[in-house]
């Protein structure tokens, strides 16, 4: 039987990529951007590990993203000014989910980067993934993810940044001092809610 013990929060690095790439593949299985962006469920998976991957080779070198244990799950923040990724990297991006994608590639990428052309100026940490592993769900993971990237923005005095295309997780978010401070639709696709908080006091 598998220990209910949580894991300790810890930096990610470089060697935590490929299993938390897979624990981000499947806490995000159906999610409601990632089915609307790889429609074909053959695909969905190799498409996600591409994303996600590429996702984490951004964010890990910032030294913002933590993870736990062996990779159970993962919070990809940016530092202020460093969520867009540089074009050759967007590109790489591009050109590495588009066979996942298929012809619907132009409506995807015009929907991404709606949600992107509203991304917030103030300088602010950015909250790009927060996933945990079905196995590993319901025992607070999330919470405990999330706490120290939290605690950098207080600390810090800065806001933080966020979107979801889960309706369920505004309540989780919000719990942790997040509101909504917008809400858009994907082209025939999900909606997106965008959420801001405050540093705390």
């Amino acid at each position: 039987m598998p220990s209910l013990e949580q894991p300790a929060v810890r930096l990610a690095g470089p060697a935590d990529v490929p299993a938390l790439t897979a624990s981000l593949v499947a806490a995000f299985a159906d999610d409601p951007i990632v089915t609307w962006s790889f429609p074909r469920p053959d695909r969905r998976p190799r498409g996600a590990s591409r994303f996600f991957a590429l996702a984490l080779e951004h964010h890990v070198p910032q030294e913002v993203t933590w993870t736990a244990g062996d990779g159970e799950g993962g919070a990809l923040w940016a530092l202020p000014g460093r969520w867009h990724r540089p074009a050759m990297a967007t590109l790489r991006l591009c050109l590495g989910c588009a066979p996942s994608i298929g012809r619907r590639a132009p409506r995807v990428a015009w929907g991404l980067n709606g949600v992107e052309r509203r991304h917030p100026t103030e300088p602010h940490l950015y909250l790009a993934v927060l996933g945990v592993h079905p196995s590993a769900q319901g025992r607070g993971l999330g919470s405990a993810l999330l706490a120290p990237g939290l605690a950098l923005c207080d600390e810090d005095r800065l806001p933080a940044y966020l979107e979801t295309g889960k309706e369920e997780n505004l309540r989780f978010y919000a719990r942790h001092g997040f509101r909504v401070i917008d809400e858009l639709r994907l082209p025939s696709g999900p909606r997106v809610w965008r959420m801001w908080r405050e540093p705390a006091a």
